[in-house]
């Protein structure tokens, strides 16, 4: 779920475990622009102006609608809003399907608007079959913000991204430019061939690639393990007997860059060739501190629920509308300013090295 640098790294988050859930951190939660095909925004949607100095409003109520229930990632991600409604006083609820298919949210929300909710907070399971409910909260004064999966932007008042497509592939290849020392050859282990985020991270990386500051490196493959252990395993065995120069091998998707870093750590490569990308640090820690791996990156999931139990009593509150260039104020993660369409980035990845490591249980 695939980062305009505009805020500074975020802080610490609560666990998460199973490595199947990295996939949805990885493998597609991030939204580019959602294809607007439905409904217009309700007529009140942002008709006032917006008032910075407004306080924020007390005793909220804010619902939380996450993709489905008892997913370890979805959990730290709820468990950040639950902690920033309790810090603006007001009341955290919870609701959800145990399925993630495209129409299990709707009955939800209908009851969330009968509830009379101040804030809906939702991940979409698909950015079109929420949108008629969701304009129906708005029309009755609900404020509405997406966070890690969006709806479509007519349906909504504020979507909060983890990051951009452009930070997180230039975060990719810095990565690898500092530990191939600035020069040498690089290859990137990939999801599966049609996987959107992913190309799209690759194709950032390209064009990074190809400007003069990284003109000594050379991506010499992409490899594709279709997020599966054992192919990207072998993937990663292929990568390193074909190009015995390897110098890094970046992984953007967690379960590749677990087996690579597998396959590394017990063989004469290790010490020899670095693996980097984007993993969760519970599942890299062993490699960190055996020193296969000496960084690797990763958005922060509570302070993506943090974040939006803050943009949302934001807009109830007055102090945004959700217009571009608004700015207000998220508790400990200081102030954002809204982007275009309604997008506020949480900021770029944390990077985790043996240094820090220690700090992160998810």
């Amino acid at each position: 779920m695939t980062f305009r640098l505009s805020r500074r790294l975020a802080v610490p988050l609560s666990a998460v475990a199973a490595l199947s859930l990295a996939l949805t951190a990885c493998g597609g939660t991030t939204k580019e622009d959602t294809a607007n095909q439905n409904t217009a925004a309700p007529t009140n949607s942002g008709s006032a102006a917006a008032d910075p100095n407004a306080p924020l409003k007390e005793g909220l109520k804010i619902a939380y609608l996450p993709k489905q229930l008892n997913n370890p990632y979805t959990d730290v991600e709820v468990g950040g809003g639950k902690v920033a409604v309790g810090e603006i006083k007001g009341e955290y609820k919870l609701v959800g399907p145990n399925d993630a298919s495209a129409s299990s949210q709707v009955s939800y929300i209908n009851t969330l608007i009968q509830q009379q909710q101040d804030v809906i907070v939702v991940a979409a399971n698909d950015p079109n079959a929420v949108c008629p409910s969701l304009n129906q909260a708005r029309k009755a004064d609900i404020k509405v913000v997406t966070f890690d999966s969006d709806a479509a932007k007519t349906c909504r008042d504020a979507f909060i991204n983890q990051a951009t497509t452009q930070g997180i592939g230039e975060s990719l290849v810095k990565m690898a430019s500092d530990l191939a020392g600035g020069s040498g050859e690089i290859a990137v282990l990939s999801a599966t061939p049609n996987a959107t985020n992913q190309n799209s991270w690759i194709e950032v990386m390209k064009t990074e690639l190809a400007k003069p500051e990284n003109a000594k490196l050379k991506l010499v493959k992409i490899a594709y393990g279709n997020d599966d252990d054992q192919k990207s395993f072998t993937e990663a065995q292929g990568l390193l007997q074909s190009f015995p120069n390897l110098k890094v091998i970046v992984s953007p998707t967690t379960v590749g860059i677990a087996a690579a870093s597998r396959y590394v750590s017990a063989s004469s490569y290790k010490g020899k060739v670095a693996i980097t990308g984007l993993g969760l640090p519970n599942q890299m820690r062993k490699y960190v501190k055996d020193g296969t791996v000496k960084k690797f990156a990763l958005w922060n999931p509570a302070d993506i629920g943090y974040l939006a139990a803050y943009a949302g009593a934001a807009l109830k509150s007055g102090q945004i509308t959700g217009a571009q260039g608004e700015k207000f104020k998220a508790g400990k993660l200081g102030e954002y300013t809204v982007g275009a369409d309604g997008e506020i980035v949480l900021g770029p990845p944390t990077e985790f090295t043996a240094t820090n490591i220690d700090q992160f249980d998810f």
